[in-house]
């Protein structure tokens, strides 16, 4: 009973209590901050309080009976957990870089409570067992993630902050038309109840299309990639937020979830899974390469990454799923490092534009090692987490049998290299084009010990990547119902 209790407070506690931040703000800024991330460490205690049990086997379940089959539902498993996990420790790092980052800025009261609230829906997302809570949650992150990139409130960022709004809420009307074709095949809106009321390859496959429709939207995949590059115009905490602890893992995750023991797409929808993430790994890949925005890049980059996630889980088998959500985990904290550091680099910079930058590796040394981990994270060098990683799904999906799927991904792991090696050495290599004063900051403060702590467990979840991966497998096993 404690479990479940545990489990309905990791959504309770962020949703509810971040109304009370911008009352608490009225009064005290630095009380408000303090409480905002009191809130995000104890969502992530919460979650890392339920890991002893479902790291052993135990699956934990909440159940609550509505009208017309709108039940409560939730489910924490280990694929779960790690999400979770992965979610709520980027979040409270993200809000701790906010206190030095935000405050010159207006709106603080609205920022902070529009961060919790989204990640609390996220942790609604993720626990959810319910198709129509699951999509509830889904357009409360886009409602969060609208205001969040709007946050300065300049026309061309509001113009852009309702391009993201407009492509993801689509995306989701299409996909909760998927939803109730599903439900009414089925008979069910309960995950569970699908699972064993639809055989293998007999679900639909236009509520199939519908659903990729909204996932991919979300998840800002090819053809509806360009809304993400577009957000960069946020402050940068908002961009670490959006591209690497909730909203596009939003789309991955549910993927996963769905497409693997619940809903067994045809192979033909499976292999226009493959077609679509390619051509975004490489597309992103490419724009990457000749972008001079150093928060578009990273944007680009991140696009192309989830490519390599969705491969995993479009594998079908789980040697290639245990390989991609530990990519999940991976991506989270290195890409969250990556444009934590943009921003500390932007302060320092007053530009995006990387071909006006140079020289930095003496005037911020902090944040270049820390940017040099997470860099290499992504990329894929040993004995960083992202490497074994994404050998692994690659490995993966060639036992699957897609071996030319896998070579191809390979080539995009190769373009991975060259735009990040570019972003470095323009950034940080370059001769200077401009003059800029050695760095005074300590390791201390908010922004530089946020990039430095995330540096860290980049390297130490590749330094700890076997255990990760037992508890990964076990994820896997239990969504494609081997335990």
């Amino acid at each position: 009973m404690l479990n479940e209790i545990i489990l309905i407070l990791i959504i309770a506690v962020p949703v509810v209590f971040s109304c009370a931040l911008p009352l608490i703000g009225g009064f005290s800024v630095t009380i408000r901050n303090l409480a905002a991330l009191f809130l995000a460490v104890i969502t992530f205690g919460l979650c890392l309080s339920l890991a002893p049990s479902v790291f052993c086997g135990e699956i934990i379940n909440f159940y609550y009976s509505l009208p017309l089959g709108f039940n409560f539902v939730l489910r924490a498993d280990a694929f779960a957990l790690i999400c979770a996990l992965a979610s709520s420790l980027v979040s409270a790092v993200i809000v701790l870089y906010s206190f030095e980052y935000i405050k010159p800025y207006k709106n603080q009261n609205e920022y902070y409570f529009i961060v919790l609230l989204f990640l609390g829906s996220m942790m609604g997302i993720i626990f959810s067992a319910n198709l129509i809570f699951l999509y509830v949650f889904w357009e409360m992150t886009a409602l969060a993630s609208w205001r969040l990139i709007g946050f300065f409130r300049k026309d061309d960022f509001i113009r852009r902050a309702n391009k993201a709004f407009m492509v993801t809420a689509a995306g989701a009307f299409l996909m909760l038309i998927g939803f109730i074709i599903i439900a009414e095949q089925a008979g069910t809106f309960d995950l569970q109840g699908i699972r064993t009321a639809i055989a293998p390859g007999t679900v639909k496959n236009i509520a199939v299309i519908l659903i990729l429709c909204g996932i991919f939207a979300k998840s800002a995949t090819f053809p509806f990639h360009t809304w993400l590059a577009d957000a960069g115009v946020a402050p940068s905490p908002v961009t670490a937020l959006l591209h690497a602890a909730v909203l596009v893992k939003i789309g991955v995750y549910v993927y996963a979830r769905l497409f693997n023991g619940i809903i067994i797409p045809s192979e033909e929808m499976r292999l226009a899974v493959f077609l679509i993430i390619t051509l975004s790994a490489f597309i992103a890949g490419g724009a990457a390469l000749i972008d001079k925005d150093i928060k578009r890049i990273i944007a680009f980059s991140t696009v192309s990454q989830l490519a390599f996630i969705f491969l995993g889980f479009a594998a079908g088998v789980p040697l290639a799923f245990a390989a991609s959500t530990l990519f999940i985990l991976m991506h989270s904290t290195a890409k969250a490092g990556l444009f934590l550091s943009a921003g500390i680099i932007e302060h320092e910079t007053h530009t995006k534009d990387i071909t006006k930058m140079g020289g930095l590796l003496k005037v911020i040394p902090i944040t270049a090692c820390a940017f040099i981990l997470c860099m290499m994270s992504v990329i894929g060098i040993p004995p960083l987490g992202g490497f074994f990683s994404k050998f692994l799904v690659i490995t993966g999906t060639a036992q699957a049998g897609y071996t030319a799927v896998a070579f191809i991904f390979v080539i995009a792991a190769t373009l991975t290299l060259f735009y990040m090696l570019r972003l470095f050495y323009k950034v940080f290599l370059a001769e200077p084009q401009t003059s800029l004063h050695t760095s005074k900051s300590g390791i201390w403060t908010p922004m530089n010990f946020s990039v430095s702590f995330l540096a860290a467990v980049s390297l130490i979840f590749g330094l700890c990547f076997g255990k990760l991966m037992t508890i990964a497998e076990l994820a896997a096993n239990q969504v494609f119902g081997i335990l």
